[in-house]
C-alpha cells in the first residue's frame, strides 16, 4: 500500500464530535476531581507509612526491603500525578 492509498482509506473514517450533556460533564468532572484528590492523599499516606516502617526497622536493627516498597509508592504517585495530563495530551 502506498501513502496515497492510506490517505484515501483514512478519509472515510468518521470523526464524531464531543457533545456530552453539560450536566453529565459537570458530574464526571466532579468525580474525576475527587478521584484525583483521593489518589494524591493515598500517595502521601503511602509515603508516610513507608517512612515510618523504615524508621522502625532501623531502630530495631532489622534490615528489610523497604526501598522497593518506597519505589512502588513513588511510582504510583507519579502515575496519579501524570494521568490527567497524559489523557489530555492523547485525546485533545
Amino acid at each position: 500500500m502506498t501513502l496515497l492509498d492510506l490517505s484515501v482509506l483514512a478519509a472515510g473514517v468518521p470523526q464524531p464530535e464531543r457533545n456530552a450533556p453539560p450536566a453529565l460533564a459537570d458530574k464526571v468532572d466532579t468525580v474525576l476531581g475527587i478521584a484525583a484528590w483521593a489518589g494524591t492523599a493515598a500517595g502521601v499516606a503511602g509515603v508516610l507509612v513507608t517512612g515510618a516502617m523504615m524508621a522502625i526497622s532501623v531502630k530495631r536493627g532489622e534490615s528489610s526491603e523497604h526501598m522497593s516498597r518506597l519505589a512502588m509508592v513513588l511510582g504510583g504517585c507519579v502515575l496519579v500525578a501524570t494521568a490527567g495530563p497524559l489523557v489530555t495530551f492523547v485525546f485533545a
